[in-house]
């Protein structure tokens, strides 16, 4: 669901310069969840005072650069900006991390980066915030500048989920273990894969249960294959369906890995466009079956479960409805 509005990202240089006033966030915010929002709650309304919304993030993240190892993400650097631009956020700086910018003492990150160049006049700090050289740099570091710097900061305290600080650590190992309902609970939000809907083969259009299809980046996290009940949000509008996330052993050996969705009452050519697929239950495991007939039937009792499950939420919207006709998904 692309958003409309637009924001301005300087990705791979540290060669910039804010042309107003800013409120910032610092963080990686992988998986944007509950705690990060009231962070960027509190940036946004700072746009009341006439000031723009500007998130600092490092690209790579500071894990992967230290370790030098891929990790496994909540939230694509695409997703990330989609869900910023919707939310109003004026600025994204994507901060390149390397040998040279890690080191920066905190005290001239501070001075010379928030301040000399993003032209810093409020910030929104986590009592985890950890920059510069060292790590050394924190909201205490930050408070004891603001003085002399002339900015405000705000301390934001982590938000907890019965007794445990809601982070992307915590979520992370809800969504490995499939409980997309606790994950969704820890976000604000379901659990989503977005991405371009891909040509696939075509298999399920045989079957007579077409699917709309994604093949996510290797460094998103996915939950354990198997079928969810899902929900997909596209041009502003909400269509529930049933997911496949796994490598369909059933009727392919390739071991990749792709998302394939069946709507309800869907029938549009999407390829090619930009989808979100929330994943709001598990419902089974993947499974190889014995062949193509077998797994049909099994396709026709997800399906079946899944209408029985929309229709007894109690938040079900689809604002969809019954699409036009124009083709039909893979």
């Amino acid at each position: 669901m692309k958003a409309s509005g637009a924001m301005q990202i300087i990705s791979g240089t540290t060669d910039f310069a804010c042309a107003g006033n800013t409120a910032v966030a610092i963080g990686k915010f992988d998986g944007i969840h509950r705690g990060h929002r009231k962070l960027l709650d509190q940036i946004l309304k700072a746009k009341e005072d006439g000031l723009l919304a500007a998130v600092f993030t490092f690209e790579p993240s500071p894990g992967v650069f230290f370790t030098g190892k891929p990790q496994a993400v909540l939230t694509t650097r695409e997703e990330k900006r989609e869900a910023f631009r919707r939310m109003g956020i004026d600025i994204l700086i994507e901060f390149p991390m390397n040998a040279q910018t890690a080191a920066t003492p905190a005290e001239t990150f501070v001075q010379d980066i928030l301040c000399g160049r993003l032209h810093t006049r409020f910030l929104a700090a986590g009592t985890d915030l950890s920059f510069g050289g060292g790590g050394r740099g924190d909201w205490h570091l930050l408070r004891a500048m603001a003085g002399k710097l002339g900015y405000q900061v705000r301390v934001i305290d982590k938000i907890l989920y019965e007794g445990r600080e809601i982070s992307s650590t915590y979520i992370k190992e809800e969504i490995s273990r499939g409980k997309m309902e606790l994950a969704a609970r820890l976000l604000g939000e379901p659990y989503c894969v977005s991405g371009e809907v891909m040509h696939g083969k075509r298999l399920g259009r045989t079957l007579g249960m077409p699917t709309v299809n994604l093949l996510p980046p290797a460094d998103k996290l996915l939950p354990p294959n198997g079928v969810y009940l899902s929900r997909i949000a596209f041009e502003g509008r909400y269509y529930n369906g049933i997911t496949n996330i796994g490598c369909r052993p059933t009727v392919s050996s390739s071991g990749r890995m792709s998302v394939e969705t069946y709507l309800y009452d869907f029938r549009r050519e999407i390829y090619g466009d930009y989808v979100e697929v929330g994943l709001h239950a598990f419902r089974r495991p993947e499974k190889k079956f014995s062949g193509v007939e077998e797994l049909k039937e099994n396709m026709a009792l997800d399906i079946a479960a899944g209408r029985e499950y929309w229709q007894h939420r109690p938040d079900r919207r689809q604002t969809g409805g019954v699409c036009e006709t124009a083709g039909d998904p893979d």
